[in-house]
């Protein structure tokens, strides 16, 4: 016997309803808003020392953080792995994932590394740990349209629109800016202190300065002018526009901490002009240093160190005056990074030479190789920090278009070095 017809019609209604209510849970699981953290389990690690030379190869850019962990981007996730002078990347040592919004972002001060995020969001994770320190909202990032690389390096080493600087009283300010709007956060405990309104896209972010400033572009309103917007309270300090400059101001930094935060100078260029001219920031009016002049030259400490036809040259970032000289790097020898109380160069034949910028010691030099690599390669994104050296090495010749398996020189296209 079966059911009568009305109650064959009553399990059928139900049996679909179940169903139906089983693939929304299912399809609510899977697309929902959602954040994975997953912490550490051993011990932090200790700081390395290891010898002057290539450590390692790898396939993603790492942000060398604190000197003990190497912390890396991917499409929607933040990782850490350890050690950090472990020749290739490891099972990670932490990891914070979030769904569905893209990382867009990341930036350490000290054992705090923050994150943003396609929404806007900011989350900083402890470094020793993984553990959520705080979590903030901040401006929707900028649609900046540049191509996002599988290395992930423009994510940890240059991320526009999020940048540190400190503060005078020692506080840590975490400052981020989108197309219409700018905060300022401090990284501990993530309290905002401030936020503007910005006028679009008629300005662009230059980076922020030793002083405690927020340093932007500004041709809203005519001419393009440098604007100084104090970290602090995120009110317009100084509008200032170097002399003789036309249309077309373009303004690069020198001398930053890492990527564009910290930058102790700037290089300021219009059309026609050869090299540009160097300025030290300050908490006053740019400061003219003729020794950044030149279109290689970068800051580092007190010194301005270019490389021109094979010599390196340090001398007095203010005053000029010519402290040392080092020669025989060959005639394709040319700057390639700095770091406190280190500067890279990098010769034709890809060895890298680590100058005291002081004195102009050599403080090592070998072989950008490692296994059966060659030096055969392009350089493309670099970091320096904490001692150590990272690189993308490209395929020749560089084709900026290709995809990244024509882009890249191998796999593992990132070389980490100790320098």
């Amino acid at each position: 016997m079966g059911f009568p017809k009305g109650r064959r019609r009553l399990v059928a209604v139900v049996a679909a309803l179940l169903a139906t209510t089983a693939v929304a849970v299912i399809v609510h699981r899977v697309l929902a808003p959602a954040e994975v953290s997953t912490v550490a389990r051993g011990e932090y690690p200790a700081s390395a020392e290891p010898p002057a030379g290539v450590v390692g190869r790898l396939p993603v850019a790492p942000l060398i953080v604190d000197g003990r962990l190497r912390v890396y981007a991917a499409h929607r996730q933040v990782y850490a792995d350890r050690p950090v002078d472990g020749r290739h990347r490891t099972t990670p040592y932490w990891s914070y994932r979030r769904w569905p919004a893209e990382l867009t972002g990341v930036v350490a001060s000290g054992r705090t590394v923050v994150s943003r995020w396609s929404d806007g969001r900011l989350v900083a994770l402890d470094a020793p740990t993984g553990r959520v320190l705080w979590r903030a909202d901040g401006p929707v990032p900028a649609e900046s349209g540049a191509v996002v690389r599988r290395t992930g390096a423009a994510t940890v080493w240059d991320p526009r629109g999020l940048y540190l600087t400190d503060l005078a009283d020692g506080r840590s300010v975490l400052v981020v800016t989108g197309d219409t709007q700018a905060r300022g956060v401090e990284v501990t405990g993530g309290r905002e202190l401030w936020r503007v309104d910005l006028p679009g896209r008629c300005r662009s972010d230059v980076g922020t300065s030793v002083s405690g400033q927020l340093v932007g572009l500004d041709s809203c309103a005519g001419p393009a002018t440098v604007e100084f917007r104090d970290a602090a309270t995120g009110a317009v300090r100084d509008r200032w526009r170097p002399s003789g400059v036309a249309d077309g101001l373009v303004v690069t930094p020198l001398g930053c901490r890492t990527g564009r935060s910290d930058c102790a100078a700037v290089r300021t260029a219009g059309p026609g002009d050869a090299g540009g001219r160097g300025w030290l920031l300050g908490d006053g009016e740019p400061v003219a240093a003729p020794a950044l002049d030149p279109a290689g030259a970068t800051l580092v400490g007190d010194q301005a160190v270019a490389v021109l036809d094979g010599v390196a040259v340090g001398r007095s970032a203010r005053s000029g005056a010519e402290l040392w000289r080092v020669g025989g790097l060959g005639a394709e020898a040319r700057m390639l990074a700095v770091q406190p109380g280190r500067a890279h160069l990098l010769t034709g034949e890809n060895d890298l030479v680590t100058l005291d910028p002081v004195t102009g010691g050599q403080l090592s030099r070998f072989s950008l190789n490692v296994g059966s690599d060659g030096t055969g390669w392009a350089p493309g994104a670099v970091a320096a920090m904490d001692g150590y050296l990272s690189v993308e090495r490209l395929r020749e010749p560089v084709d900026p278009d290709g995809d990244d398996q024509r882009y890249y020189l191998t796999s593992e296209a990132v070389i980490l070095a100790a320098t």
